[in-house]
Parts: structure tokens; sequence; C-alpha cells
């Protein structure tokens, strides 16, 4: 195990933690814009101390890879999550880390590990989308995602590409979230789809292979009577061929 590898191991539960404390302040001024001036502050430095933590965790990652230029460039994304602001909603990606975690714990077969990705990707995306399109679109002149409800009917529109056309984004930023969310309800449906057929596939395969099963049973079966039969054929013949001379010489 290399120590990016144990590093990664050892923060990933404080990070778990950190990305829900996120979730949590980053969620509460976009749901009720009206909170008081205090609790606003509260949630601003829930969401400093947190970058600062994912800032940690990236440059203590950096510090111990051994190839400094090929860990940023297979981590661009976290890269410009911490250097972006107007990518600070992509820092809820860390909650990815929490099914990372039930995927080890709960899932046993592949297709459980599939169905806790495909469930907690979707609350994540839909939550997510939902918040950040609120957050990007609220008071924007033309804007039709104003409150928290119309952000998660146009999540969920536009994730399983229905997209009705009734809330749609309007700033740049919007557009932007919106691609994220189609690519990521696209690729979800298809996992969904490529499940659903892997799992048709074992079932007939396994009702072929108990079908299978029984023929060859029977197949057994029948080469065994077969096998009785000429035994007692063999080993009657001579008891016949006796039994007659006997009673010719009699005779």
């Amino acid at each position: 195990m290399t120590n990016v590898e144990r590093w990664e191991r050892a923060a990933e539960w404080p990070l778990v933690g950190a990305a829900l404390l996120f979730l949590v302040a980053y969620a509460m001024p976009v749901v009720d814009p009206g909170l008081s001036a205090q609790v606003l502050g509260a949630c601003s430095l829930v969401v400093k101390v947190t970058w600062a933590v994912f800032v940690v965790d990236y440059v203590a990652r950096l510090v111990l890879s051994t190839e400094r230029r090929a860990f940023v460039r297979h981590n661009l994304l976290d890269l410009a999550v911490l250097a972006l602001p107007v990518l600070r909603p992509l820092r809820l990606l860390r909650l990815l880390a929490f099914l990372a975690i039930l995927n080890r714990a709960g899932a046993n077969s592949l297709r459980g590990r599939v169905v806790v990705y495909v469930l907690g990707g979707t609350v994540l995306l839909v939550v997510c989308g939902a918040l950040a399109i609120t957050d990007a679109e609220r008071n924007q002149p033309g804007a039709t995602i104003e409150h928290i409800g119309d952000g998660l009917w146009w999540a969920v529109s536009t994730m399983t590409t229905v997209g009705y056309g009734d809330r749609y984004p309007v700033t740049t930023t919007g557009r932007f979230i919106a691609v994220a969310l189609m690519v990521g309800g696209i690729a979800l449906l298809g996992v969904v789809t490529a499940t659903l057929a892997t799992w048709l596939v074992q079932r007939v395969a396994e009702v072929s292979d108990e079908e299978q099963a029984a023929t060859r049973a029977q197949v057994d079966a029948l080469v065994t009577e077969v096998r009785e039969l000429r035994e007692l054929l063999t080993n009657g013949a001579p008891a016949t061929t006796s039994t007659t001379s006997e009673d010719r010489a009699s005779g």
C-alpha cells in the first residue's frame, strides 16, 4: 500500500463528515434565504472550514505522491473545485466517498454494489442539482427557478431526460449544471438498464442450467437401467442354457 492510499484510507471518514457538513451549510441558505444573519454567518464559516479541509487533503495527497505531475493530471476536478469559486457546489462530490464506504460494507455482489451506487448517485444528483441550480438562478432576470421546490422539479425532470420545459436555467452557471445533470442522468439510466439486462441473463442462465441438470439426471438414470438389464441378460443366459441341456439328457 502506498503512502497516498494510506492517507486516503485514514482520511476517508473525516472527509465524508466534512462533505456532509458542507452539504448542510450550503443547503440551508439555499432552502431558506430568509435565515438570520447569525445562522448565515455560521453556515459561511462551516463552508470555509470544510473548504480548508479539502485543501489540506489535496495538498497532503500531492506531497505524498511519488508522481506529482501525474497526480495533478488525474485530479484536475479536485483542483478546479478548490480553485474556482463558481464550482463550489461540486465539492458535494466528496459525498461519493460515502457511497464507496457503503459499497464495501453492505454489498457482497457486483449487482449489489451497482444498486448501492445507482440509488446513492441518484439521490446525490437530484439533491445537489436542485441546490446548485436554485443557488445559481435565484433572483436572476427572467429566472424560472426561484425556490428549492422549483429546483427539485427541474432536477428530476432533467435527470430523467423528460424535460417539460416549464423550468429552465437562464444563467451560464445554471446551464453548465444542466449539462452535468443530463450527462449524469443518462449515465444512471444506462447503468440501470445494464443491471436489469445482466439480471435477466443470469436468471435465464440459471434456468438453463437447471434444465440441463435435469436432462443429465434422466440420461444417467436411463444408462443405469440399461446397464442393469444388460447384466441381467448376461448373467441369466448361462443358467437357461444349462437347464435346457439337463432336460434333454433326462429325456
